[in-house]
């Protein structure tokens, strides 16, 4: 593929040619190791839970004087908080992370406070202490546990509904494959999980599903056209369906990347957090709607009768041809536009043709 077939690709003027049935297995290779790393992450390195999840003392100040996160730590030692994580933010500010300061009797929060504000030279009113329990991140987990539930109920009843249920299934197994992907990257990578990522996870459901659809929707349209189905069989309809909307897809998925990744770079800190896992689950959610999905319902759809019957008449229909020396090719080589367009017009045609003639028959009977 030279450098201006591959713009004229990415623009849609060509459509590419990729057996991606044919290929299911590396796909659902790459899945597996990405899938275990994420559930090794999760297993041996643990989530890095916020204070709203876990509970304790959130202290936050700027300062005047140079300060070091070791200085404050020491600092926080003199009054006993020895388990304290310390961080400077932007080179202005501080963020301490502590057990709860309520109900210790070793630890003066006054005083502390005092302390503090004297060596970032500021007054001590500047100095933010607040105490947070755990009930409230307690809360927010089980609520998205329960949304998460309804969501994946009325998702799966939608596209059977829509589609069918072998479609339900593929959807719904990719969703659960990019939501375990994007909790396992925070284990890898020990980012704070905090309340702004659950409600990212939950929103990531919408646009992975997004490009599911699109797919699955071209691949019904394409399954109900029987002339094609016939001379494709079903994994070549998916395959040309999958070609036909892959740029569509690559398109829809940058768009909405670019402004995450804007505020990945340049948000302030509340939205990095939400930024990182959008960023993470849109884009294992555009690998998956192509890669696994798609494939998967292959798997499905292919085990029915009728196209199990249809792949061994192709199969036969090859092995003829073969050994005639002219064998026709399932998928053609090109993967222009204008050719696969052609191709589902001369299938519709043939099949409005075949049902002229069994009209014609009967019709002929009767009289």
């Amino acid at each position: 593929m030279n450098l201006q077939h591959a713009i004229d690709t990415y623009r849609g003027h060509t459509i590419p040619h990729v057996r991606w049935v044919e290929r299911r297995n590396t796909w659902f290779a790459i899945s597996g190791v990405l899938l275990l790393l994420s559930l090794g992450g999760l297993l041996f390195r643990d989530l890095n839970l916020s204070i709203d999840f876990e509970g304790g003392s959130r202290i936050t100040y700027a300062f005047e004087d140079p300060v070091t996160a070791e200085g404050v730590s020491s600092v926080l030692a003199e009054h006993g908080i020895d388990d304290a994580e310390v961080q400077i933010v932007n080179g202005e500010a501080v963020s301490i992370r502590a057990p709860s300061l309520t109900g210790d009797e070793t630890t003066d929060a006054e005083t502390l406070r005092r302390d503090l504000a004297e060596q970032a030279g500021v007054e001590p009113v500047d100095v933010n202490i607040e105490d947070v329990g755990p009930t409230w991140g307690g809360e927010i987990s089980q609520k998205a546990l329960v949304g998460l539930l309804i969501v994946l109920a009325a998702i799966s009843a939608y596209i059977w509904l829509r589609f069918e249920l072998k479609m339900a299934i593929g959807a719904m197994v990719a969703l659960v494959h990019d939501l375990v992907i994007t909790v396992g990257v925070y284990a890898l990578t020990g980012r704070e999980v905090t309340p702004e990522t659950v409600i990212a996870i939950l929103t990531i459901l919408g646009f992975s599903l997004y490009d599911t659809v699109v797919i699955y929707d071209k691949i019904r349209e394409n399954l109900d056209t029987q002339s094609l189905v016939g001379r494709l069989g079903a994994d070549g309809v998916i395959d040309l369906s999958l070609n036909q909307v892959l740029m569509r897809s690559v398109n829809t998925s940058l768009v909405v990347l670019l402004p995450i990744l804007s505020l990945l770079l340049f948000g302030g800190e509340t939205l990095r957090d939400f930024a990182f896992a959008m960023f993470v689950g849109v884009a294992i959610g555009a690998y998956s709607s192509v890669f696994l999905a798609a494939p998967l319902f292959a798997i499905l759809k292919g085990r029915e009768l009728r196209f199990r019957q249809l792949d061994q008449k192709l199969s036969e229909r090859e092995r003829v041809l073969d050994g005639r020396g002219r064998r026709r090719p399932r998928h053609r080589p090109d993967g222009d536009r204008r050719t696969a367009a052609s191709e589902v017009e001369a299938a519709e045609a043939a099949g409005e043709a075949e049902a002229e003639v069994i009209t014609w028959r009967s019709s002929r009977s009767r009289t």
